[in-house]
């Protein structure tokens, strides 16, 4: 009993041990000591291997989970692409970065879905009275629900569909693992790609400031270099050092502003969408996902327009506070 208790003990930590380093090697920031060099391609790989432990077979998790898990370790691995543009070559980048973009659209539609209840759900939730007691506002929310759980299984519940997946997955970490980065001091590596991501962010801002075209696009555009800015500052801040380093700081705040403000533009984005979704329903069948009432259809547009108007007005506030920097001051303040 004594032996086998000790065997089962040992077995324990070991497991201990290889979780304790699995989370290590995914987690976004660098080590202490760790060169960037090292630090990108194990960050890559361990998204990568985030996304294959949720699409694998044996996967506990709810499709809904995997969907948007997924999505969220593509949405960080193309950001760090983007940091090593220049060192990968524009033949690579592109290679991979397309075959990151075809992976997370298969999922879209289920991804869609769901973020179309939880902004359904958020302006029921801000205007109990006038949505929440509404049928036609709780019908819409069951047909929603319903075309989520369908579109879910049309993504994932097809043992081809994962396999594919996984697949391509195996491809790309193979690629990631023969990376031969060079290795230079403190973000010299990234430094010309963090600089064009920073600049992409402040024209698109810039572009929604003028206020013409399609201000949906607009805005959408820019949230997505919001969230690779954001990604890139998590990605090269040194974590759990004891030595506290200025650009350390200014990474931390950079990434805090960032992740706040793509959380503003998303929801501008989304409750664009469920606005675009309820105008197309005007003229469809009943049986259709987004056909509604005209008074609920007035009742949920006038609702999105004054969320909307809120969330521009806070977004162009804090806009202008991440790109008050030129690229060029920003990668001066981020140096060791």
């Amino acid at each position: 009993m004594a032996v086998g208790l000790g065997v089962a003990i040992a077995r324990a930590e070991r497991e201990r041990r290889v979780i304790r380093s699995r989370r290590r090697d995914r987690k976004l920031g660098l080590a202490p000591g760790e060169p960037l060099a090292e630090a990108l391609p194990r960050m890559a790989v361990g998204q990568v291997d985030i996304a294959l432990e949720l699409l694998a077979p044996d996967s506990q998790a709810s499709n809904a989970h995997v969907v948007h898990e997924t999505r969220k370790a593509i949405k960080r691995l193309r950001a760090l692409l983007r940091l090593l543009e220049h060192q990968l070559g524009r033949e690579e980048y592109a290679r991979d970065g397309d075959a990151l973009r075809e992976l997370a659209q298969r999922m879209a539609g289920a991804r869609d879905a769901e973020v179309m209840l939880a902004t359904l759900d958020g302006l029921i939730a801000r205007h109990p009275r006038a949505l929440g007691r509404r049928a036609g506002v709780r019908q819409l929310r069951v047909r929603l629900v319903g075309e989520q759980r369908h579109l879910e299984q049309l993504a994932l519940g097809a043992p081809t569909g994962r396999s594919m997946a996984i697949a391509e997955l195996l491809v790309l970490r193979e690629r990631i693992a023969a990376w031969s980065l060079p290795d230079r001091r403190g973000i010299q590596l990234v430094e010309r790609d963090l600089k064009k991501l920073y600049r992409q962010g402040k024209e698109r801002q810039q572009r929604v400031l003028r206020g013409k075209g399609d201000q949906v696009r607009a805005m959408h555009e820019w949230r997505k270099r919001v969230k690779d800015l954001r990604y890139a500052a998590e990605m090269l801040r040194r974590r759990d050092s004891r030595k506290r380093r200025r650009s350390d700081e200014r990474l931390r705040e950079l990434a805090k502003r960032a992740d706040a403000l793509g959380e503003l533009l998303g929801e501008d984005h989304d409750l664009a969408v469920l606005a675009q979704r309820l105008h197309t329903g005007r003229q469809a069948a009943r049986q259709d996902t987004w056909h509604t009432g005209r008074k609920t259809r007035r009742a949920l547009l006038k609702a999105i327009a004054k969320r909307r108007k809120a969330l521009r007005k806070r977004a162009l506030r804090d806009g202008a506070r991440l790109y008050r920097r030129s690229p060029k001051r920003l990668i001066a303040q981020l140096r060791p």
